[in-house]
């Protein structure tokens, strides 16, 4: 009996090893079976990110690649949206040379409130500003004109969020409505969004910005009347309507003096329209500076075109064609009396040079 219950204990303690010993070893299946299961799905995300987390220049340097919607395209083709402008990528003869796993940067990608946005002005080269830099990978631009801080702005931020592209970490999210800068309630609205949203303005000599209005204005509504009547009160005394919209968008510093009552100087970026025309890739490095970007849209991407006078996109690597502006840049101006433009000059001078010396730029219009 002594004999026997020596014996027990032992057995016991045996099978209490065996049975730890067998849990160790289901353990350690389980841990290897999960670190080939966790290593294949690194190893696909890796391959997806090696790409999408490459330098923009990589992409650009081999013949403009362009992240859309989660497929990378070359040779991205610019064609003109209801503007006339180019709008990147949305020509069915794009080609796809990199198929990626959508799912894994849609779970990446977020729709957030814009950090920066175009506030104007109307006629000045916004729509042109934003297509640029659309080709860079790091600016993820709504296409549209939401209008929402002086039309919608009762639908709330949460579907102005919603309007937004999605965006990865890094990427600066944008939208354009030049409306904006002329819009008395905008600029406290915008600054109950974000104190620290960068904004741009596009501005422009404002006779000729004018003019350029007029004529748009007349290419829908061909019977208005005369932009020499309707540009005074009283065309004998030459008394100017100031009130007029394509005059009293051009009253700059007016507007501007209103965004300063909200925003610092350093937060205001002022693009020279006519630099947009002569010297587009200085312009845009200093935006892109501005956004605290690497400088990948260059003078690389731009040729001039003398016959539209406007610049034109060199063609990517496999196009045979350049893409310039559409057709309505370059379009010929309504014939003004040279008289009426003497006295615009006259009119906005002083306005001119209170804008000049709000800003510390001269853009030297006449």
């Amino acid at each position: 009996m002594a004999a026997f219950h020596h014996s027990n204990p032992t057995d016991r303690d045996i099978r209490r090893v065996l049975q730890k010993l067998l849990i160790m070893l289901s353990l350690g299946i389980i841990c290897v079976s999960l670190f080939y299961f966790l290593a294949g799905c690194c190893e696909s995300d890796i391959k997806e990110n090696s790409i999408s987390q490459r330098p923009a220049s990589e992409f650009l340097l081999s013949g403009w690649y362009h992240d859309r919607n989660g497929t990378l395209y070359k040779d991205v083709v610019l064609v003109q949206n209801e503007d006339g402008y180019p709008v990147a990528g949305e020509r069915s003869t794009i080609t796809p040379v990199l198929e990626t796993n959508n799912s894994v940067k849609d779970l990446m990608a977020t729709r957030r409130l814009p950090q920066a946005l175009i506030i104007g002005v109307k006629k000045g080269g916004t729509r042109a500003l934003l297509e640029f830099l659309r080709l860079h990978p790091d600016i993820r631009a709504l296409g549209s004109e939401p209008h929402f801080f002086d039309r919608h702005y009762a639908r709330g931020l949460d579907w102005y969020r919603s309007m937004m592209p999605r965006a990865l970490d890094g990427q600066v999210v944008m939208e354009k409505t030049p409306r904006y800068f002329v819009t008395v309630e905008t600029p406290g609205r915008v600054h109950s969004m974000s104190h620290d949203v960068k904004l741009i303005v596009v501005v422009r000599d404002p006779v000729t910005r004018a003019i350029s209005d007029y004529t748009q204005i007349i290419s829908k509504t061909p019977h208005i009347p005369a932009f020499e009547t309707l540009a005074f009160k009283n065309r004998t005394n030459g008394e100017i309507d100031s009130l007029w919209s394509p005059l009293w968008i051009g009253l700059y510093a007016q507007h501007l003096e209103r965004w300063l009552a909200w925003f610092p100087r350093a937060q205001i970026h002022l693009v020279s329209g006519e630099g947009l025309i002569s010297d587009p890739a200085g312009e845009l490095g200093k935006v892109q500076d501005f956004l605290g970007l690497q400088r990948i849209v260059t003078d690389k991407h731009f040729y001039f075109n003398k016959t539209k006078g406007f610049p034109c996109l060199k063609k990517p690597e496999g196009s045979s064609k350049p893409h310039c502006l559409g057709k309505t840049k370059g379009r010929t101006h309504a014939s003004i009396d040279p008289e009426v433009i003497r006295r615009l000059r006259e009119f906005y001078r002083p306005h001119n040079q209170r804008f000049y010396q709000m800003t510390g730029q001269n853009f030297g219009w006449q």
